[in-house]
């Protein structure tokens, strides 16, 4: 089988705690909770590690967590207020990680989290360091073992992040598809623009750095991503998981269909979005048409001979996702424009 599945969810929350008190007070927008932290676990974080499958006459046929079967990243900030106040949905995402290893042949789906959540090409290089390394500790703490993914905020990078990454053993991160500008194969000499968004996300793509580490960037499918965050795709599972499996071209390559979001999309953003997940991958695992995966695991089993090579980040240009209430790309470019002086090469892998 030649076609895979990855889903990753991004689970965040900023800390809400009074510096002074070291308690989160009470938050009345988040009524009836005491918290929007505690809404949102209740909402989301929690369902997705106990989520009910039903078949068509709507009795439950399976509960399953599905953090195990997903790629996924906590803040660190969120993970330490669950370890203290929800340890039951905590230990359950730390589970997750382990069944995950048994199931993707021993890469765990967890991934690490630039520690602040802040905007990278805009920190300093003190701070950047300072980000991965303390993400880098908290994750392998809480999961007893190094990642080999790091999520970067709003996907925001540029290429002293990315030369940081792989100084620090980081193998991949995830960008969104219209942070790419060009693509060709090792020893052709054209390239081919995907300025406009573009880039075939069923690949995954080798960067060359200027100090000569190399680190695996993977571009999301962009349209399904944003069905999921902001449209209806989430009011049923199996249309969802029609809709992944609807992206695979007729190429004999292998081929990866992912998709990344908010992971509070499943649940909190959309009501039962965490049950639509699970039937989703329910049907998918169920099936013979593709098969779930994670970053780590297609990574290592892609077959070296189908890598299509070299891609080039354009000048200057910032990875970040639109999102309501952020500053815009445009605006987060300028700020960057000098973050971005050489070209990166990457090697890309279907």
């Amino acid at each position: 089988m030649n076609h895979y599945v990855c889903i990753h969810a991004h689970f965040y929350q900023p800390p809400r705690e009074n510096p002074w008190l070291e308690e989160i007070e009470l938050e009345d927008s988040a009524y009836p909770y005491h918290d929007w932290n505690e809404r949102i676990t209740a909402e989301c974080y929690a369902p997705n590690a106990a989520s009910r499958i039903l078949d068509n006459e709507r009795r439950i046929i399976d509960i399953e967590n599905n953090y195990s079967k997903i790629s996924f990243n906590f803040g660190p900030t969120l993970l330490s207020w669950m370890e203290k106040k929800t340890p039951e949905v905590y230990q359950a995402i730390i589970e997750a990680d382990r069944l995950s290893r048994k199931q993707f042949s021993g890469h765990g789906s967890a991934i690490a989290q630039a520690y602040n959540h802040i905007i990278m090409p805009l920190a300093n290089s003190r701070d950047k360091r300072t980000q991965v390394i303390w993400g880098l500790e908290d994750f392998n703490y809480r999961f007893g073992r190094d990642p080999e993914g790091m999520w970067l905020s709003e996907t925001a990078v540029d290429l002293e992040t990315l030369e940081i990454l792989s100084e620090h053993g980081i193998l991949f991160t995830i960008l969104a598809p219209h942070q790419a500008r060009r693509v060709r194969k090792i020893g052709e000499k054209d390239w081919k623009d995907v300025s406009d968004g573009t880039i075939n996300p069923k690949r995954c793509y080798q960067c060359m750095l200027p100090s000569g580490r190399t680190i695996t960037l993977f571009f999301y499918d962009g349209p399904v991503s944003r069905e999921v965050a902001f449209g209806d795709l989430l009011k049923s599972g199996e249309n969802f998981a029609g809709r992944l499996l609807g992206l695979y071209s007729k190429s004999e390559e292998p081929q990866l269909a992912h998709i990344a979001t908010d992971g509070e999309s499943y649940g909190h953003h959309h009501r039962f979005g965490d049950m639509a997940l699970a039937y989703a991958l329910h049907n998918i695992e169920s099936g013979t048409l593709a098969r779930l995966t994670n970053y780590g695991e297609y990574f290592e089993n892609t077959p070296l001979h189908t890598r299509w090579r070299s891609l080039k980040i354009p000048h200057g240009v910032v990875l970040m996702e639109l999102r309501g209430g952020g500053p815009t790309a445009d605006a987060i470019q300028v700020h960057t424009q000098d973050g971005l002086k050489n070209g990166a090469h990457l090697y890309e892998r279907p």
